[in-house]
């Protein structure tokens, strides 16, 4: 019998990021360099088939550097950033550091000590517990930074009556975060913000993809983690933008029996730190099913690319 059509429409940008992509050659090429084992303080990006395939060639995930035995191997911090006193504590012990925090994180912490210097108290738009935000609340010293997670959190807050800052953690829905600092900018007229946004480009614009196809699509499939912020903010993306239903999967085992039954236009998409692997994974789940017919929809080209670190250059070269 012959399959019945599907129209795949594949969101452009996706999946891997600049950040992203730098930390993992950050830790390949110390594994290439240094040789094994190489030493990795949490998942070096929210993704387990990359986290399983960096085990393979010799990284050794940990949550904290007492898990790490005295050595001379390097240890790398992951692309979320972490809060300062984790590199004190490193080199307290003569660890050899290796920092694959993206450099738009890093962007974030130079701004929220910036403020800090200035006198200003730090609102810090942000979802409590992600690594990233214990990461920044972490370069200031304690009761220096407030999380605001939602509109509710902002028109609650209630400080002193002094200077006042926000910056955001990078992986946020745009149109929450915007919705968040209306509220600040409304109440605390002086705020200070960023010059230019936090959120970094990669969400941006994945984002934007996502409300491109939404609204053309049956269901909307997100390739990601259950605890990468980015992924999760895409699946919100394409549900308010009109998709009558969006799942986020970690890999084409995981999708709903129900869902390949009945479609005749399916969205794709993948956050921040899933390998284009996956999301062919899932192509080929639905071609199973499906005659496919796939168009690419394009919102904005990305030539974004970071700098290693230099102990690590002559690896690449």
């Amino acid at each position: 019998m012959a399959k019945p059509p599907l129209k795949i429409l594949l969101c452009s940008p996706r999946g891997f990021c600049a950040g992203v992509d730098r930390a993992i050659q950050i830790v390949e090429l110390a594994l290439k360099r240094f040789g094994q084992p190489v030493y990795v303080r949490h998942e070096i990006v929210h993704n387990r088939f990359v986290v399983d395939s960096l085990k393979a060639k010799g990284a050794i995930f940990v949550e904290e550097l007492d898990e790490i035995p005295d050595t001379d191997a390097p240890v790398i911090f992951s692309a979320h950033g972490v809060a300062k006193a984790v590199p004190a504590a490193a080199k307290a012990r003569n660890l050899f550091q290796l920092d694959a925090t993206c450099p738009l994180v890093t962007k974030v912490h130079r701004e929220a000590e910036i403020h800090h210097r200035k006198g200003r108290h730090v609102i810090l738009i942000g979802h409590a517990g992600h690594p990233e935000v214990a990461g920044t609340m972490g370069q200031l010293p304690d009761g220096a930074v407030t999380l605001v997670e939602t509109v509710e959190d902002a028109e609650r807050l209630a400080p002193e009556d002094r200077d006042l800052a926000y910056i955001t953690q990078t992986t946020l829905s745009v149109d929450d975060t915007r919705a968040i600092i209306e509220v600040l900018q409304r109440r605390f007229p002086g705020i200070h913000g960023p010059h230019k946004e936090d959120i970094c480009y990669a969400t941006t614009n994945r984002q934007e993809a996502v409300k491109a196809v939404a609204p053309r699509a049956g269901a909307m499939i997100v390739v990601g983690a259950p605890n990468s912020s980015n992924s999760k903010r895409l699946v919100e993306v394409a549900e308010r933008s009109g998709c009558p239903r969006a799942e986020l999967v970690q890999r084409a085992t995981e999708i709903p029996a129900d869902l390949f039954a009945g479609l005749t236009t399916l969205g794709i998409t993948a956050g921040a730190s899933a390998p284009e692997q996956l999301v062919e994974e899932v192509i080929a789940a639905f071609a199973e099913h499906y005659e496919i017919d796939l168009e690419m929809v394009s919102t904005a080209d990305e030539d974004v690319v970071f700098n290693l670190p230099r102990a690590l250059r002559e690896a690449a070269a």
